[in-house]
């Protein structure tokens, strides 16, 4: 937990540095070893979230050609399961006009109130649950192959499918969302590390294409994601265009990036957006890639040392 407020801690430390120098200037030893632990920290966490600047190096390259049979555009959503405003998705779905659309956190009236966009997305995959694990998946592109799983929790499910596009291709499509370490419901994270990790492991397996999306209840600079990212040979789409925090939705000051969409090195990015909230406490996300094997090599595509294989191993095997 403590990985994720690394902006707002930034915030703080840089607000106590200024209260330092303009009201008490260091002059004493302790002051200055005061004024010098708050510089060390702040280069500290702005280099942890330097790569999600506009200004850092894009680990994934804007689509040469941004239209065409090769796009794939898809909408993320945590519904938060006991809201009712069903009607801002609809809304939302028009206003984006996705391929895919996955919504996490959804029961089974969240499945009555979304099954009317059937006529538009006859492919689905549909988990409905009262535990706030639930997902909906939509497409327009025929899905292939499609299978629920229950990687570690018997209650938390992931969806891996074949994605058709409309030139024939096809890549693999993985939803997840992983219970968060949190007092209330899971205090470590053994268990979201070890989801995604397995994930990570069978993404750098297949031979097919592969996006990863969903609600990972981590944030992006954290170092269980990154090593997710270099295990599985994922790219970020957000490293060099911004921080897109989509949770929380309600409270300004309390925002972390936690929905994700990993793709690819054969991947370019079209376009990524958060989008306004519809009464969830996370904001949607909708991104556009285009499917381009021609611009891999231009592509950051993250490594993992033998260290990360190792630490990888001991996480999946914790529990």
């Amino acid at each position: 937990m403590f990985e994720y407020p690394r902006l707002q801690k930034l915030f703080l430390n840089a607000v106590l540095l200024l209260l330092l120098l303009v009201w008490h200037f260091p002059e004493d030893l302790t002051s200055k070893i005061i004024l010098g632990v708050l510089i060390l920290n702040i280069l500290y966490l702005l280099y942890l979230i330097f790569p999600f600047t506009p200004i850092a190096p894009k680990q994934i390259i804007q689509s040469r050609h941004p239209s065409g049979d090769s796009n794939i555009t898809l909408l993320i959503a945590n519904v938060y399961q006991e809201n009712k405003k069903y009607n801002d998705y609809h809304k939302l779905i028009e206003k984006c006009n996705p391929d895919l659309v996955l919504m996490v956190e959804t029961n089974q009236w969240w499945q009555d109130k979304m099954d009317s966009i059937g006529n538009l997305y006859p492919h689905q995959i549909k988990v409905p649950l009262e535990n706030t694990y639930g997902m909906l998946l939509y497409s327009r592109f025929e899905l292939l192959e499609g299978a629920v799983k229950f990687l570690v929790e018997d209650d938390i499910p992931s969806i891996e499918v074949n994605v058709k596009l409309k030139t024939g291709q096809q890549i693999k499509l993985y939803c997840l969302h992983p219970q968060p370490p949190v007092p209330q419901e899971n205090p470590r994270s053994t268990e979201r590390d070890k989801e995604i990790l397995l994930i990570a492991k069978k993404a750098k397996a297949c031979k097919i294409p592969v996006l990863v999306v969903g609600d990972l209840n981590d944030v992006a600079w954290s170092y269980s994601t990154e090593l997710f990212s270099k295990i599985s040979g994922l790219l970020d789409p957000r490293r060099g265009r911004g921080f897109f925090n989509s949770f929380n939705a309600k409270y300004f000051f309390l925002r972390f990036p936690l929905d994700h969409i990993f793709c690819s090195a054969d991947f370019t990015l079209t376009s990524i957006k958060r989008m306004n909230s519809c009464g969830s406490d996370h904001f949607p996300m909708c991104v556009n890639l285009q499917f381009d094997p021609k611009s891999e090599f231009l592509n950051e595509e993250p490594v993992a040392d033998s260290e990360d294989k190792e630490l990888a191993e001991e996480k999946i095997n914790a529990c």
